[in-house]
């Protein structure tokens, strides 16, 4: 009989589970020997947050849960990123902890953390096994939780003697999910207001990041010729180049834009929680009643009518409702469509710029069109240079987003070595800051181990370049804490064993682009950045 630790790993693989990441601990030794005997992809990190940016990256680009497996205590801590990263982003993920032995719980032993209270508050459950009998069915039932309703991360926690007793595996422990429909006199009811709305918008969110959720987003929208606006780092979900496509509703819309959604008569909103950046602080649409009729549409019944007051909520697939509404003939085009993407075409267009102190990042993102494969994922990390990605590479799907929601610095690299683990013979590009490369850009050696094909580019202006941008609108000629000191990174990415480029001129950009999109392996630009860019155009100088 297998004992409680090969029952867990045989269940995960059972349920789709074939790559986990982790650094090694000695609080799960029994997991790891058995991961020795199973098909499970392993991948060893070089910190635990790192780590948990990889399992959450994983999971959005598979939709099975993310695994990750820490040891007790200071490797638990390090992970929490992680959950909350996968909270935000609503993408599945499984947090394995290897706990103290059972008899020494609840003692204050070392490196004990009551995991319940740790973690209660962003996981969606927290389950601890005092029998090694339990393993197999607390496995089984993390799987369920969660990738069911809103997707996000649960927390297993073994403690290290149990993993070594015989535990029997259960006669089903596949977790099968059936998306719920919507009711047909709730299709009817849409589709009534549809034909009576004259100015009508789309809100898609994660919700149709499943597999025929962007066909079904775009057939709906064609049919009835609504224009759609994606959620908070969501521009993958719809053809950016299409003429129904509204921009996405981030964090510098501008406030024409925002006023004239603001003057729709519906509001579509499918598989969004409309969250605070989505609905600009909660501004747009009008909270808690909007001015506009509201139909909310997703999956998880908690989430319907939790924060926007609907008109018609709609506790189903958001994918199963547009494919009930793409039926039957397109309507023709509406000046209503046309005015929306006349604003989006406005602020997307970049116009290229010169700064006395380096590389604009807007000119390299901008040019980055011009090598990203039809296919190509690019992972942004948090960042004001990340703002030229969405607002200026037009995605079409194939090509992916990977940006995390919660705005976590370092998910950059650990999130690009996960996407080329994923799909090696994609093309892979990651931006990432000189900040945020600091903090997880050790995971380059994973690359560089696993001999990925992965292009960094990371944008160096000796700065926490976003904070700064807050200090000098705040407490202009008060800079504190946000300049940077930085190694030579080209150097660096040659010490790892990578390939390295460095663009310090406007006029190297595209050369060094297309020689490095063109190059194999793990490689690295390194662009030395102009940061005044960003800066204020006036503002004081320092007292002396």
């Amino acid at each position: 009989m297998p004992n409680a630790a090969q029952t867990l790993v045989e269940i995960l693989h059972r349920n789709g589970i074939d790559r986990l990441f982790c650094v090694p601990g000695e609080s799960f030794l029994g997991i790891m020997d058995a991961l020795h005997d199973s098909a499970i992809d392993v991948v060893t990190a070089r910190h635990e947050a790192s780590a948990g940016f990889m399992a959450v990256a994983d999971a959005r680009l598979t939709g099975r849960p993310g695994v990750l497996l820490v040891s007790r205590g200071p490797g638990a801590t390090n992970a929490a990123i992680a959950l909350h990263t996968a909270e935000q982003d609503a993408v599945p993920l499984i947090l394995i902890v290897g706990q103290i032995e059972k008899k020494d719980l609840r003692r204050e032993a070392f490196q004990e953390i009551d995991y319940g209270r740790m973690y209660g508050g962003i996981a969606k459950w927290v389950a601890e096994a005092i029998d090694a009998e339990q393993v197999p069915e607390l496995t089984a039932k993390a799987v369920r939780i969660a990738t069911s309703g809103t997707p996000g991360p649960v927390v297993l926690v073994i403690p290290e003697d149990l993993q070594f007793p015989e535990a029997p595996m259960p006669a089903d422990v596949v977790q099968k999910r059936r998306p719920s429909v919507p009711a047909p006199a709730d299709v009817a009811e849409v589709r009534t207001l549809l034909e009576k709305a004259e100015r009508p918008l789309i809100i898609a969110g994660g919700g149709l990041d499943v597999p025929g959720g962007r066909e079904a987003l775009l057939a709906f929208a064609e049919r009835w010729n609504v224009p759609v606006a994606v959620s908070f780092r969501r521009q993958d979900l719809f053809p950016n180049a299409h003429p129904l496509y509204a921009g996405d509703l981030g964090l510098a819309n501008p406030k024409q834009q925002i006023a004239t959604f603001q003057n729709s008569d519906l509001i579509l909103a499918l598989g969004t929680r409309l969250g605070d950046i989505t609905t600009q602080n909660y501004s747009f649409p009008d909270y808690p009643r909007p001015r506009q009729i509201l139909v909310h549409c997703h999956d998880d019944a908690r989430i319907v009518g939790q924060h926007f007051i609907a008109d018609v909520g709609i506790a189903a697939a958001p994918k199963a409702l547009a494919e009930s509404l793409a039926q039957g003939p397109a309507l023709p085009a509406r000046d209503w469509s046309g005015k929306i993407r006349a604003l989006y075409e406005d602020y997307a267009t970049w116009t290229v710029k010169t700064a006395p102190d380096g590389v604009v990042f807007g000119n390299v993102v901008h040019a980055l069109n011009a090598v990203l494969a039809e296919d190509g994922i690019v992972v942004a990390d948090a960042g004001t240079l990340s703002s030229h990605v969405y607002r200026h590479v037009p995605f079409r799907y194939p090509q992916r987003l990977l940006a995390p929601i919660s705005g976590a610095m370092g998910y950059g690299v650990p999130g690009a070595v996960a996407a080329a683990l994923r799909h090696p013979g994609r093309q892979v590009i990651c931006l990432v800051g000189d900040g945020g490369f600091m903090m997880t850009g050790s995971e380059f050696m994973t690359a560089v181990a696993r001999k990925l094909p992965l292009l960094i580019l990371l944008s160096n202006n000796s700065s926490y370049a976003s904070i700064r941008i807050h200090q000098e609108q705040h407490y202009p000629g008060r800079v504190v804490a946000t300049d940077l000191v930085n190694p030579d990174f080209a150097a660096l990415a040659r010490a790892y064993g990578a390939a390295a480029y460095s663009i310090d001129r406007e006029e190297d950009i595209l050369p060094v682009l297309r020689e490095a999109a063109q190059a194999t392996g793990p490689r690295l630009i390194e662009v030395k950045a102009s940061l005044e860019t960003y800066l204020p155009v006036t503002r004081p100088k320092a007292a002396d």
